[in-house]
């Protein structure tokens, strides 16, 4: 397969899965929409449940205890990250 095959093949896959889980979020809020609890379907079941996510303003943090400006440079980790972006073709 060519590296131009393996663009299209892979663009149709992702268009797909797009639209898959498209449909995947729209089922997923009308279940949400029920309420919490357990829902049982004929081969699978779920559960909705409700919770709280607490989440800390590192910066903000930093600011107000008057921390070095550098302190959270030196405190984060770098990751190398290769990227693959595929979009249709005008």
């Amino acid at each position: 397969m060519t590296t131009t095959n393996k663009i299209d093949a892979l663009g149709y896959l992702l268009a797909e899965i797009a639209d898959l889980e498209a449909k995947a979020e729209l089922l997923k809020n009308e279940i949400k929409n029920e309420g919490e609890g357990h829902y049982e379907g004929k081969l699978f079941k779920a559960c909705v449940t409700l919770s709280q996510r607490n989440t800390i303003d590192h910066k903000a943090v930093y600011k107000a205890l008057n921390a070095p400006a550098d302190l959270l440079a030196q405190h984060t980790k770098s990751t190398a990250v290769i990227t693959l972006k595929v979009t249709g073709r005008e």
